[in-house]
């Protein structure tokens, strides 16, 4: 059982902020193609199928992003302690950051369940396409305290810097519910027929044996995880350290879905196959973003370790090499989609009206991806260093006074190209101030350092 220690306080910073991020390379690319696989198999079955799949996307965003928002809060909280060598205390937080998940992801799905008819209706969807949103989703919210409980156990090993093990077990996760996927959507080899609510079978079934291994591993092999039962006083103690940054952190991730939502209402008014076309460039495009995904999952841990052991100048060296990577990988993005774009949404659907706006999305779009990954590791650098209003103001001033008055204006102009076009300029601005912002809050810190 390795000792719960500081591992990113030492050593070559670029060298070690890769080591970290591979990993979860492999298992974030695994772990999207949930929706790729999804998405391909359902678009097999019809348009209608894949349109109601595609009204699913803000809603299913926003419950991950609860997950992503509670395992900022816990890997920040666990690395800073970490990097401050009280490991007790760390592991301690760790295991309340479990219940306190659980008590919360089981609330919202609850919720979620009794509200399908509504929700989706004011999203725009036609009243044709409730019947089958209603077969997928009436599963799939069984199965996201299954996401969301092993993701925030497993944002703690990020926080020791152990992403393999999460790496390997999302991989294994997501070639699982590639195998059940045709079986049960198209009823293969005995198994029953179950058109699109086989694709939420499916990933409720990979999602329930994930969570059992998760908790196994960080139990029994790597003693993360202690007793559940503790005074009331010391979890709550824990859940408020969580929420400190984890609710700020929450509400940034739920930020973005619900401008997807908001998009999809306007894509709404162009037709059915618009909105298909959008559902299937918005499961390409987190394939596409997935270096910038596993970057930004190590780099909360990497700044909460060094804030918490004084090291100020490697989170100046890691900026700057997260800067370069950032814009160098965007511009290859670019041209590859600009290339093979329109392939790789063929794959999806023989549909021309499909294609085309799929196409007009991946050609626009990507330009401002490197900028966009840029936001992504600025806004889990300040949660990784216990700040986490930044990068919350971020993620509401992208949206709601950068976003929606261009996406408003363009597309009055432009249409759908002036939605999208919106969105790549939106990312271009904020990535600037984003990396500003952080750099100017190293140097403050630095300047504190020094004087005391």
């Amino acid at each position: 059982m390795p000792p719960l220690q500081a591992t990113m306080t030492e050593g070559h910073v670029p060298t070690q902020l890769r080591t970290l991020a591979l990993p979860m390379v492999w298992g974030l690319m695994a772990t999207m193609s949930f929706n790729v696989v999804d998405t391909f198999f359902v678009a097999q079955l019809g348009n209608s199928q894949l349109a109601a799949m595609s009204f699913t996307f803000p809603v299913v965003m926003v419950l991950t992003s609860i997950g992503i928002g509670l395992g900022a809060g816990t890997s920040s909280a666990v690395a800073r302690l970490l990097g401050a060598g009280n490991a007790s205390s760390a592991q301690r937080l760790a295991t309340d950051a479990v219940s306190l998940t659980l008590l919360i992801s089981v609330s919202v799905c609850v919720l979620g369940w009794f509200t399908i008819d509504p929700l989706f209706t004011l999203l725009g969807a036609p009243r044709e396409l409730i019947p089958l949103i209603q077969q997928y989703m009436s599963i799939w919210y069984f199965s996201a305290p299954c996401l969301l409980v092993p993701m925030v156990a497993l944002a703690s090993l990020r926080a020791m810097g152990m992403s393999q093990i999460q790496g390997v077990l999302m991989s294994v996760a997501a070639f699982v519910n590639a195998v059940l996927d045709p079986l049960l959507i198209f009823g293969l080899f005995g198994f029953p027929e179950l058109g699109i609510a086989g694709a939420a079978w499916a990933t409720l079934i990979t999602r329930a044996c994930t969570l059992l291994v998760a908790l196994y591993i960080l139990k029994v092999r790597v003693g993360l995880l202690g007793s559940l039962i503790a005074p009331l006083s010391v979890i709550d103690a824990s859940w408020r350290t969580i929420v400190h940054v984890g609710l700020p952190a929450m509400a940034s991730n739920i930020i973005i879905p619900l401008a997807s939502g908001v998009v999809v209402i306007m894509v709404a008014s162009f037709g059915t196959d618009a909105v298909a076309g959008l559902g299937v460039a918005v499961r390409i495009e987190p394939l596409a973003l997935i270096a910038f995904y596993a970057l930004s999952g190590v780099v909360g841990p990497f700044f909460g370790q060094n804030d918490g052991a004084g090291q100020h100048h490697r989170m100046k060296e890691a900026l700057r090499a997260i800067t370069i990577f950032c814009v160098g990988f965007g511009a290859l993005l670019t041209g590859l989609m600009w290339v093979f774009g329109g392939y790789i949404v063929g794959l999806f659907s023989e549909h021309r009206q499909v294609l085309e706006v799929a196409v007009l999305y991946l050609s626009i779009v990507p330009v401002s991806y490197g900028l966009y990954g840029l936001v992504m590791s600025v806004n889990a650098a300040f949660n990784g260093l216990g700040l986490p209003w930044p990068a919350m103001l971020l993620s509401a001033c992208r949206v709601i006074l950068v976003f929606l008055p261009l996406a408003l204006l363009l597309r009055y102009f432009w249409g759908l190209s002036g939605l999208f076009i919106a969105t790549a300029t939106t990312n271009a601005m904020v990535g600037i101030w984003a990396y500003n912002w952080l750099r100017v809050r190293i140097d403050q810190a630095s300047g504190v350092a020094k004087v005391t």
